[in-house]
């Protein structure tokens, strides 16, 4: 196994990786700022008021993106199980 075929595959990880976790960051990331958009407009400073509707848009996106990540991550694994046994010889 050449390092052309390490990093094709570490490519492919990081690619995965990114494809998955971008909904529910970019869901974080939005909801932060309209809490703090909110915040600052009427000057509550309450801390809890910051990780609650992070936690209830992360778990809604995790909801109803299941599907669509569980066949991300089941293609990446087969691709990856059916190139073993191509490399080790």
């Amino acid at each position: 196994m050449g390092q052309d075929v390490v990093v094709t595959i570490f490519r492919d990880f990081l690619k995965t990786t990114f494809l998955i976790s971008a909904p529910l960051l970019l869901g974080a990331l939005i909801t932060g700022i309209v809490v703090s958009i909110f915040q600052a407009a009427t000057q509550i400073h309450e801390m809890t008021l910051v990780f609650v509707p992070k936690i209830l848009i992360i778990a809604i996106c995790l909801f109803l993106l299941a599907p669509w990540m569980i066949n991300i991550l089941v293609s990446y694994a087969t691709n990856i199980f059916s190139i073993i046994p191509v490399y080790v010889r």
